[in-house]
């Protein structure tokens, strides 16, 4: 009995939230409605949503991380991220893609390896794009309601999507709504994606052109700076003070992964530090960076530019970004 009143508990809780979530749904209409969605697709989408338990499972299921404990170590990421099998297909995928490539970094000023990195990153060159229906997945992550008007924003957004002739079958991604070889969410996809191949249409899921040519308009509309490149690897000499590169400023985004960063000094005065490059050659002396030592002290360390930050602002991870720099470097090798 007591079994069978735990599965019918968990059968009527799973009832209420599906009605609740079917309440919603009519606020998510009236909103869309407001923001000009047409009736059709409205029609044609609405009636089709259902709750997905698994995307709020996944989402909970994020680290939130201890902000006191500190952060772990890069090494094993890095092995993970850019390793012999990503940089050797991202190689072929550099060479397949030179002629196309060269043109987009001709519009944007975004370096080629660049672009291939992040396609690598985030989808392993088109191979992984995920298999969540976007407008139930975002649906659902509104409903839940911890970041509510982002993910209600982005519902929206899919529906536009769709107004714009995108079809449904394609709104497919991650369980966050990321979509396409760039893994761009709906809004990024109705701001940036571009038309690599002339057909008319920004289909980054099957066009490897359009994926290319959005993530390079991305890095332009974030600020990428064109001949400065995103940091290098460095040697910290040993007994090295870290109390005169102290960073002072708090950075009301990210503040966990900014706050692992130096103050910003020129390439001049690193160099007049010690510090010395592991292989590339030092930038302009003028160009600014941060240091990070993300395995400690006494191992690698990196110089980051400004150009870094721009890949922060595609994935605001430490790790994330680092792995994007060390695998583009690879890539044009």
């Amino acid at each position: 009995m007591a079994v069978a009143a735990c599965l019918a508990l968990g059968t009527s809780a799973g009832a209420q939230d599906e009605a609740g979530f079917q309440s919603y749904l009519a606020t998510l209409r009236t909103q869309a409605e407001a923001e000009g969605v047409s009736r059709a697709t409205l029609n044609a989408v609405m009636p089709t949503l259902t709750l997905n338990t698994r995307v709020i499972e996944l989402d909970r299921a994020q680290p939130g991380g201890d902000p006191n404990a500190a952060p772990p170590p890069y090494a094993p990421y890095r092995m993970q991220h850019v390793d012999a099998a990503r940089i050797s297909r991202g190689r072929q995928a550099y060479q397949a893609q030179r002629w196309r490539l060269q043109k987009i970094e001709q519009q944007t000023g975004v370096p080629e390896s660049i672009m291939v990195a992040i396609w690598g990153n985030e989808t392993n060159y088109g191979k992984v794009m995920g298999g969540f229906d976007l407008p139930r997945a975002l649906a659902t992550l509104a409903y839940e309601g911890r970041r509510r008007d982002l993910f209600a924003d982005e519902f929206i957004a899919s529906l536009k999507m769709m107004d714009r002739g995108v079809s449904r079958s394609q709104l497919v991604g991650s369980w966050a709504g990321a979509t396409g070889g760039p893994q761009f969410l709906p809004s990024i996809y109705l701001r940036l994606a571009r038309d690599g191949d002339g057909d008319g249409r920004a289909d980054i899921w099957s066009s490897e052109a359009d994926t290319l040519a959005s993530i390079g308009a991305y890095f332009a509309n974030a600020g990428w700076r064109p001949g400065q490149p995103w940091g290098l690897a460095v040697n910290v000499p040993t007994g090295f003070d870290r109390s005169q590169i102290t960073n002072r400023t708090l950075s009301p985004r990210c503040p966990r992964v900014f706050a692992r960063h130096s103050g910003w000094k020129t390439m001049a005065e690193w160099r007049a530090l010690g510090l010395v490059p592991q292989s590339r050659r030092w930038p302009g002396d003028d160009v600014l960076a941060t240091l990070l030592e993300p395995d400690g002290q006494g191992r690698t360390a990196f110089l980051l530019t400004g150009n870094y930050r721009v890949i922060l602002d595609y994935n605001c991870s430490n790790f994330y970004a680092l792995s994007v720099g060390l695998l583009a470097d690879a890539v044009e090798q």
